[in-house]
Protein backbone atom coordinates (compact mmCIF):
# COMPACT_ATOMS: atom_id res chain seq x y z
CA UNK A 1 0.00 0.00 0.00
CA UNK A 2 1.53 3.66 -1.48
CA UNK A 3 1.56 6.31 1.22
CA UNK A 4 0.20 9.14 0.21
CA UNK A 5 0.78 12.70 0.96
CA UNK A 6 -1.66 15.09 0.88
CA UNK A 7 0.03 18.36 1.67
CA UNK A 8 1.68 21.39 -0.37
CA UNK A 9 5.28 21.59 -0.47
CA UNK A 10 5.06 23.93 2.90
CA UNK A 11 3.15 21.98 4.66
CA UNK A 12 5.10 18.71 3.75
CA UNK A 13 7.75 18.55 6.15
CA UNK A 14 7.74 16.81 9.51
CA UNK A 15 11.04 17.68 11.21
CA UNK A 16 13.96 20.14 9.51
CA UNK A 17 17.43 20.61 10.80
CA UNK A 18 20.06 23.31 9.74
CA UNK A 19 23.46 22.98 10.52
CA UNK A 20 22.49 21.73 13.86
CA UNK A 21 25.69 22.00 16.32
CA UNK A 22 25.66 20.66 20.43
CA UNK A 23 28.29 20.92 22.41
CA UNK A 24 29.27 19.32 26.33
CA UNK A 25 31.32 20.54 28.65
CA UNK A 26 33.99 21.42 25.45
CA UNK A 27 33.22 18.14 23.39
CA UNK A 28 30.73 18.45 20.21
CA UNK A 29 28.38 16.05 20.26
CA UNK A 30 26.22 16.76 17.31
CA UNK A 31 28.10 18.15 14.65
CA UNK A 32 26.30 19.67 12.16
CA UNK A 33 23.79 18.10 11.47
CA UNK A 34 20.77 19.03 8.65
CA UNK A 35 17.90 17.02 7.63
CA UNK A 36 14.64 16.67 6.22
CA UNK A 37 11.76 15.01 7.51
CA UNK A 38 8.47 14.60 5.08
CA UNK A 39 5.16 14.50 7.06
CA UNK A 40 4.39 10.46 6.98
CA UNK A 41 7.28 8.79 6.57
CA UNK A 42 8.76 6.10 9.02
CA UNK A 43 12.26 7.54 9.36
CA UNK A 44 15.08 5.67 11.60
CA UNK A 45 17.84 6.78 13.29
CA UNK A 46 20.46 4.23 13.76
CA UNK A 47 23.75 3.96 15.24
CA UNK A 48 25.76 2.96 18.33
CA UNK A 49 25.49 3.75 22.07
CA UNK A 50 27.36 7.18 22.64
CA UNK A 51 26.76 7.95 18.71
CA UNK A 52 24.38 11.17 19.27
CA UNK A 53 20.92 9.55 18.34
CA UNK A 54 18.92 10.68 21.93
CA UNK A 55 20.15 14.06 21.73
CA UNK A 56 19.15 14.29 18.15
CA UNK A 57 16.00 13.51 19.05
CA UNK A 58 15.59 16.01 22.53
CA UNK A 59 16.78 18.61 19.87
CA UNK A 60 13.98 17.83 17.47
CA UNK A 61 11.03 18.00 20.29
CA UNK A 62 12.85 21.11 21.96
CA UNK A 63 14.03 18.97 25.19
CA UNK A 64 17.38 20.71 24.28
CA UNK A 65 18.76 23.74 22.50
CA UNK A 66 21.29 23.48 20.00
CA UNK A 67 24.07 25.84 20.39
CA UNK A 68 23.87 26.41 16.71
CA UNK A 69 21.83 25.80 13.94
CA UNK A 70 17.77 26.07 13.42
CA UNK A 71 14.55 22.96 14.22
CA UNK A 72 11.45 23.77 12.90
CA UNK A 73 8.60 20.61 13.46
CA UNK A 74 5.81 20.93 11.25
CA UNK A 75 6.87 24.58 10.12
CA UNK A 76 7.04 25.96 13.59
CA UNK A 77 10.60 26.75 15.22
CA UNK A 78 11.47 24.74 18.08
CA UNK A 79 11.28 24.46 20.96
CA UNK A 80 7.59 25.84 21.38
CA UNK A 81 5.47 24.94 24.14
CA UNK A 82 2.20 24.49 22.35
CA UNK A 83 3.86 21.82 20.33
CA UNK A 84 3.28 19.43 23.85
CA UNK A 85 -0.14 18.87 21.94
CA UNK A 86 1.09 17.99 18.49
CA UNK A 87 3.77 15.44 18.96
CA UNK A 88 4.31 12.06 21.20
CA UNK A 89 7.25 11.59 22.91
CA UNK A 90 8.62 8.31 24.38
CA UNK A 91 11.81 9.01 26.07
CA UNK A 92 15.04 6.21 26.81
CA UNK A 93 14.05 6.13 29.96
CA UNK A 94 10.64 5.29 31.32
CA UNK A 95 8.75 8.28 33.13
CA UNK A 96 6.02 6.59 34.87
CA UNK A 97 4.56 7.10 38.38
CA UNK A 98 5.39 3.59 40.22
CA UNK A 99 2.94 4.29 42.87
CA UNK A 100 0.15 4.34 40.04
CA UNK A 101 -1.82 2.01 38.47
CA UNK A 102 -0.74 1.60 34.27
CA UNK A 103 -4.71 2.97 34.09
CA UNK A 104 -4.02 5.60 36.45
CA UNK A 105 -0.65 6.78 34.29
CA UNK A 106 -2.80 6.86 31.14
CA UNK A 107 -5.27 8.50 32.82
CA UNK A 108 -3.22 11.17 34.09
CA UNK A 109 -0.92 11.70 30.61
CA UNK A 110 -4.03 11.73 28.71
CA UNK A 111 -5.53 14.43 31.35
CA UNK A 112 -2.36 16.71 30.61
CA UNK A 113 -3.18 15.86 26.48
CA UNK A 114 -6.30 17.25 27.64
CA UNK A 115 -8.21 14.48 27.10
CA UNK A 116 -11.67 13.82 29.38
CA UNK A 117 -14.84 11.43 29.76
CA UNK A 118 -15.47 9.11 27.03
CA UNK A 119 -12.61 9.89 24.69
CA UNK A 120 -10.09 9.36 27.20
CA UNK A 121 -11.52 6.14 28.01
CA UNK A 122 -11.43 5.30 24.05
CA UNK A 123 -7.87 6.61 23.91
CA UNK A 124 -6.55 3.89 26.71
CA UNK A 125 -8.49 1.09 25.54
CA UNK A 126 -7.13 1.69 22.24
CA UNK A 127 -3.47 2.38 22.86
CA UNK A 128 -3.32 -0.29 25.58
CA UNK A 129 -4.78 -2.80 23.34
CA UNK A 130 -2.34 -2.05 20.95
CA UNK A 131 0.72 -3.09 23.37
CA UNK A 132 -0.79 -5.79 24.76
CA UNK A 133 -1.43 -4.17 27.94
CA UNK A 134 -5.35 -4.44 28.79
CA UNK A 135 -4.98 -7.19 30.95
CA UNK A 136 -2.45 -5.19 33.18
CA UNK A 137 -3.68 -2.01 34.03
CA UNK A 138 -5.23 -1.93 36.99
CA UNK A 139 -1.59 -3.17 38.02
CA UNK A 140 0.54 -0.62 40.14
CA UNK A 141 3.52 -0.24 37.73
CA UNK A 142 6.27 -0.95 39.87
CA UNK A 143 5.06 -4.17 39.95
CA UNK A 144 5.57 -3.87 35.77
CA UNK A 145 8.98 -5.37 34.42
CA UNK A 146 10.86 -3.30 32.37
CA UNK A 147 9.59 -4.10 29.06
CA UNK A 148 5.90 -3.37 30.23
CA UNK A 149 6.79 -0.20 31.74
CA UNK A 150 8.55 0.19 28.24
CA UNK A 151 5.27 -0.88 26.28
CA UNK A 152 3.51 1.57 28.58
CA UNK A 153 5.44 4.63 27.88
CA UNK A 154 4.61 3.61 23.90
CA UNK A 155 0.42 3.60 25.22
CA UNK A 156 0.97 7.43 26.42
CA UNK A 157 2.82 8.40 23.17
CA UNK A 158 0.08 7.05 21.38
CA UNK A 159 -2.71 8.69 23.59
CA UNK A 160 -3.65 11.57 21.77
CA UNK A 161 -3.15 10.65 18.53
CA UNK A 162 0.24 12.86 17.45
CA UNK A 163 0.51 13.76 14.40
CA UNK A 164 4.19 13.08 14.97
CA UNK A 165 5.42 10.41 17.06
CA UNK A 166 9.45 10.68 18.35
CA UNK A 167 10.45 7.05 19.57
CA UNK A 168 13.43 6.75 21.41
CA UNK A 169 14.50 3.02 21.35
CA UNK A 170 10.74 1.99 21.85
CA UNK A 171 11.26 -1.61 22.04
CA UNK A 172 14.43 -2.44 24.08
CA UNK A 173 13.42 -5.12 26.85
CA UNK A 174 10.15 -6.19 24.87
CA UNK A 175 9.61 -9.92 23.57
CA UNK A 176 10.27 -10.51 19.68
CA UNK A 177 6.34 -11.35 18.76
CA UNK A 178 5.24 -8.03 20.72
CA UNK A 179 8.23 -5.66 19.04
CA UNK A 180 7.05 -7.81 15.54
CA UNK A 181 3.51 -6.59 16.16
CA UNK A 182 4.33 -3.01 17.17
CA UNK A 183 6.58 -2.52 14.45
CA UNK A 184 4.06 -3.69 12.20
CA UNK A 185 1.62 -1.07 13.68
CA UNK A 186 4.01 1.94 13.08
CA UNK A 187 3.97 0.89 9.63
CA UNK A 188 0.33 1.16 9.46
CA UNK A 189 0.18 4.50 11.30
CA UNK A 190 2.91 5.76 8.98
CA UNK A 191 0.86 4.89 5.66
CA UNK A 192 -2.25 6.96 7.35
CA UNK A 193 0.10 10.03 7.51
CA UNK A 194 1.37 9.85 10.93
CA UNK A 195 5.30 10.89 10.88
CA UNK A 196 7.11 8.65 12.72
CA UNK A 197 10.78 8.71 14.06
CA UNK A 198 12.07 5.99 15.58
CA UNK A 199 15.86 5.60 17.03
CA UNK A 200 17.43 1.86 17.02
CA UNK A 201 20.49 -0.01 17.15
CA UNK A 202 18.60 -3.55 15.83
CA UNK A 203 19.19 -3.81 12.09
CA UNK A 204 16.50 -5.39 11.32
CA UNK A 205 14.17 -2.70 12.81
CA UNK A 206 16.33 -0.46 10.99
CA UNK A 207 15.25 -1.93 7.55
CA UNK A 208 11.52 -1.54 7.95
CA UNK A 209 12.17 2.14 8.25
CA UNK A 210 11.17 4.10 4.72
CA UNK A 211 14.73 6.16 5.07
CA UNK A 212 17.38 6.09 7.57
CA UNK A 213 19.87 8.31 8.95
CA UNK A 214 23.00 6.97 10.13
CA UNK A 215 25.22 8.31 12.80
CA UNK A 216 28.44 8.19 14.49
CA UNK A 217 30.21 10.47 16.64
CA UNK A 218 27.76 13.14 16.02
CA UNK A 219 27.71 13.11 12.38
CA UNK A 220 25.38 12.19 10.35
CA UNK A 221 27.41 9.77 7.62
CA UNK A 222 24.33 8.48 5.35
CA UNK A 223 20.42 9.66 5.22
CA UNK A 224 18.72 7.26 2.62
CA UNK A 225 15.91 4.58 2.12
CA UNK A 226 17.83 1.13 3.17
CA UNK A 227 18.41 -0.22 -0.18
CA UNK A 228 20.02 3.25 -1.70
CA UNK A 229 22.59 3.17 1.35
CA UNK A 230 23.42 -0.57 0.79
CA UNK A 231 23.83 0.08 -2.91
CA UNK A 232 25.85 3.16 -2.41
CA UNK A 233 27.89 1.42 0.49
CA UNK A 234 28.33 -1.98 -2.05
CA UNK A 235 27.01 -3.92 0.85
CA UNK A 236 23.93 -6.64 0.74
CA UNK A 237 23.36 -5.96 4.44
CA UNK A 238 22.50 -2.14 7.00
CA UNK A 239 25.12 -3.69 9.31
CA UNK A 240 27.86 -3.97 6.64
CA UNK A 241 27.00 -0.79 5.20
CA UNK A 242 27.27 1.43 8.55
CA UNK A 243 30.46 0.14 9.40
CA UNK A 244 31.75 0.54 5.33
CA UNK A 245 30.32 4.23 5.29
CA UNK A 246 31.63 5.19 9.01
CA UNK A 247 35.32 5.96 10.26
CA UNK A 248 36.08 5.48 13.79
CA UNK A 249 34.15 4.40 17.12
CA UNK A 250 32.08 6.73 18.88
CA UNK A 251 32.67 7.43 22.55
CA UNK A 252 29.61 7.77 25.29
CA UNK A 253 27.13 10.89 25.03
Amino acid sequence: MEKTHPYSSAEAIAVELQGIVRMFGGRTVIDGISLTIPRGELFGLLGPSGSGKTTLIKLMTGIDRPDAGSVSMLGEPMPQLKMLQVFGYMAQSDALYNELTGKQNLEFFGALFGLTGQLLKNRIHAAASLVDLTDHLNKQTAAYSGGMKRRLSLAIALLHEPRLLVLDEPTVGIDPVLRQSIWKELSALSRQGITIIVTTHVMDEAEKCDRLGLIRDGKLIAADTPEAIMQKAGCSTIEEAFIALGSGGGGEK
